[in-house]
């Protein structure tokens, strides 16, 4: 008689073992091993045999190549973010917090596509057609041509798909749904991968686009094996303070685009709506104010001006404290190590916070010098002029170094009305704007 075969899977990351682990060596979870049935190695054994499939080798001078196809969403942003539009037979995983828009978007994207005769078919596992239905009321996606599924079964999707036509599938969301052939609960790491292989089978045989809404867990990415997203086409995360009505799209993964564009959108009671104005959303022209300071990052191929805020206080501890929002709490310790060196600013004895307005997080070095700006501008309790706007990376030794694109945001800086900018270079093209160059950190200074 064969020995039984046993196998335990671990279900945060999906790491697999013979033998069971209290505390996971690839994620660090404890208790989080659970051992396979026959039925779910049976059915894991049969995944990895249809992907394993090794195909005769060929030069690549005889590989023909592909020609990508799209088709609008509807939606000016969400088509940006995804290279140019909908790309048929491409599996989407859109993931992001609870409450901050996914379902909503979809519901929208799903309304826009029924408006021009497209056949759209939303499954929701975690909400009544009813609740859905009130949802479409208040986004104006009542269509015809929007079909809604309140089901978990993937075998009853599957059924659904293969009795009628649709140009696109909204799976809301891949941690509800469950297969029959797996013995297992409904999210668990089996249970999402067997599924999410399931419709990548599909998405590629019937040439049909499907987006998927994934759950994040509390470290902010997308719950379940990391597999998932491995598999999938497209990668997005929504990011944005719920308290806020500002919401930005990021793609992490894009095998038909660049990873480098943003959507931006606006929470309205009439659902998510593509941001038409954003210029203000980011920075106020109030006053000058002791603490403030306005720099142009680059969100793809898109300028945004934004404002850095900056608070210096005396510290009523020993230790002071150093607290940021929307920007590297890291990067900050440098800059202020660093202006203790340059400057002889004793930081040290001072509480520091930074935050960027608007909601917005930046990870961009040309902010650096603004940064700075608005930090001494809290030290001394100076404003800085409301017309100024600073552009430049800080290195560690305290030079300031040029940006790409800098042509890009003087034009958006002149555009919203700024007549000055502090630069690490003198720019070899023509600006309307005046330019005055700090190319070191005692530069800036001069200008301040």
């Amino acid at each position: 008689m064969a020995k039984k075969k046993t196998l335990f899977e671990c279900q945060a990351c999906g790491m697999q073992s013979p033998r069971w682990m209290g505390k996971c060596p690839n994620c660090g979870a404890w208790e989080s091993f659970v051992e396979l049935s026959a039925e779910q190695q049976k059915v894991l054994d049969e995944i990895s045999k249809t992907s394993a499939g090794a195909p005769e080798a060929r030069p690549i001078t005889q590989i023909h190549e592909e020609e990508v196809t799209r088709f609008t969403s509807g939606d000016s942003e969400l088509d940006l973010v995804l290279g140019g539009g909908i790309v048929p037979g491409s599996l989407v995983l859109i993931g992001g917090s609870p409450g901050i828009g996914k379902s909503t978007l979809l519901l929208k994207i799903g309304g826009n596509l029924a408006r021009e005769r497209k056949r759209v078919l939303y499954v929701s596992g975690e909400e009544s057609g009813g609740q859905i239905k009130m949802r479409a009321n208040r986004l104006g996606a009542n269509h015809e041509d929007l079909f809604l599924l309140s089901e978990i079964r993937l075998e009853a999707v599957m059924a659904e798909v293969a009795k009628n036509r649709y140009d696109l599938i909204i799976i809301d969301s891949i941690q509800t749904l469950y297969s029959e052939a797996i013995p297992s609960a409904p999210g668990s790491v089996t249970q999402v991968r067997t599924i999410t292989f399931d419709l990548m089978r599909l998405a590629k045989e019937k040439q049909l686009p499907i987006f998927i809404i994934g759950h994040i867990t509390k470290e902010g990415s997308i719950a379940g094996p990391r597999v998932l997203e491995h598999m999938v086409d497209t990668v997005l995360y929504f990011e944005g303070d719920g308290s806020r009505e500002i919401r930005m799209l990021r793609a992490f993964k894009n095998r038909f685009g660049s990873t480098s564009e943003v959507g931006i959108f606006e929470m309205t009671q009439e659902g998510l709506v593509s941001a038409k104005n954003i210029a203000s959303k980011f920075f106020s022209r109030g006053r000058a104010q002791a603490g403030s300071a306005v720099t142009v990052i680059m969100e793809g191929s898109r300028p945004l001006v934004i404002e850095v805020q900056a608070l210096v206080a005396d510290s009523g501890y020993g230790n002071p404290k150093r607290s940021t929002t929307g920007y590297d709490s890291s990067r900050l310790t440098m800059l202020l190590a660093l202006l203790e060196k340059k400057l002889d600013l004793p930081f040290g004895q001072y509480d520091v916070f930074v935050n960027i307005a608007g909601g917005i997080k930046i990870s961009e070095p040309a902010a650096d010098l603004a940064i700075i700006a608005a930090i001494i501008s809290s030290f001394r309790n100076r404003p800085l002029s409301d017309e100024s706007i600073f552009i430049g990376e800080v290195s560690l030794i305290g030079d300031i170094r040029e940006v790409f694109h800098l042509e890009q945001r003087l034009k958006e800086a002149h555009t919203l009305g700024f007549t000055k900018a502090i630069v690490p270079n003198k720019p070899s093209f023509k600006t309307p704007l005046k330019c005055f160059v700090a190319d070191e950190v005692a530069k800036v200074v001069e200008w301040m």
